[in-house]
């Protein structure tokens, strides 16, 4: 992997390609935690894909290219995600598509739908990407405390929707 990596930092085309395969269906999970449908997950990938190409020559350790990565990827979303919220009144935005949209069957993103939009990305980075706290608190911007305290918070959501679903 580091072999990739300082070839595509020196201008090789075909190992930023592989390395983009490699680290795909990351991407792919994180983009699908901030949206629910397919043309703002493919916006966001590929205009990720793009940065990261103009700028890894500015990766200044190799051993945390994935981690410089998923962060491009998450402030390409929170951009888009924030135009969409000017562009459309919050109350509209619905999330009723959300299951439907995402390829393949999968439990996990079962649950991450029945989480709260700014929670999905947080759970499918520590679950699903198993970064740290610490980690994802860089990620976003936020203190570790927040991202533990929202962690909690929607297992406890998460509890509870399930055990409504066992009654019904």
């Amino acid at each position: 992997m580091e072999l990739l990596i300082k070839r595509a930092m020196g201008g090789d085309g075909e190992s930023f390609i592989q390395l983009m395969e490699k680290h795909r269906e990351s991407m792919l999970k994180v983009a699908w935690g901030f949206f629910s449908n397919q043309e703002d997950v493919a916006d966001v990938m590929q205009q990720t894909i793009l940065n990261a190409y103009e700028h890894i020559g500015g990766l200044k350790k190799i051993k945390y290219f994935k981690t410089w990565l998923i962060r491009i990827l998450i402030n390409n979303c929170t951009q888009l995600y924030n135009s969409q919220k000017r562009v459309a009144d919050q109350e509209e935005v619905s999330d009723a598509g959300y299951l439907d949209t995402y390829p393949g069957e999968n439990s996990f993103f079962y649950l991450l739908s029945l989480l709260k939009q700014e929670d999905r990305v947080i759970f499918q980075l520590y679950f699903g990407e198993e970064y740290t706290t610490k980690e994802i608190g860089e990620f976003l911007g936020i203190k570790e405390s927040t991202v533990r305290s929202r962690i909690h918070r929607g297992k406890e959501q998460l509890r509870k929707q399930i055990q409504r679903e066992e009654w019904a």
